[in-house]
């Protein structure tokens, strides 16, 4: 039996239709909000995965899509930004993407976050990224994702 896409995933799917992606967004029986659950649900590394975190650099929110084999070294990637990088508090990560966290999608959002792309997502020939639900994803590539967010590859360790 076919189901409804939750909303912020159909969202998600026309944004990524309107950027010239499939728009193909798979609705997973589980939740997939951590990189380690959307990697066991997909059979896929988990480098393969794409979190979409929400920092502050400075006091200004960005969005660093990074590899789920990778952790971001806040002062490494900060100084590569040319400012102070934070963790954007719950709160302003849904107002500035208006998704959940374990859910954020790399586009879809009310804002235009600055987007950084994790360079290590390259080795991937093929991508997953959350699509505005934590039982949500879609999958991509890396030349893809950079397309479609309008992103810049930065080294994020």
């Amino acid at each position: 039996m076919a189901r409804l896409l939750h909303p912020n995933a159909a969202h998600v799917a026309r944004v990524l239709i309107s950027r010239g992606h499939h728009g193909v967004v798979v609705t997973q029986d589980e939740s997939t909000h951590t990189a380690e659950a959307a990697a066991a649900a997909l059979g896929v590394d988990v480098g393969a995965i794409t979190k979409s975190l929400v920092f502050l650099l400075d006091d200004d929110p960005i969005l660093l899509l990074v590899s789920g084999a990778h952790r971001v070294d806040i002062e490494h990637t900060g100084k590569r930004l040319e400012g102070a990088l934070t963790r954007a508090p719950a709160d302003t990560v849904r107002e500035v993407t208006g998704q959940p966290i374990g859910g954020v999608a790399p586009v879809g959002h009310p804002t235009n976050l600055p987007t950084y792309v994790d360079a290590a997502l390259a080795q991937y020939p093929e991508l997953w990224a959350a699509a505005g639900h934590p039982a949500t994803v879609f999958r991509t590539t890396f030349s893809e994702l950079l397309r479609i967010t309008a992103g810049l590859a930065i080294d994020v360790d």
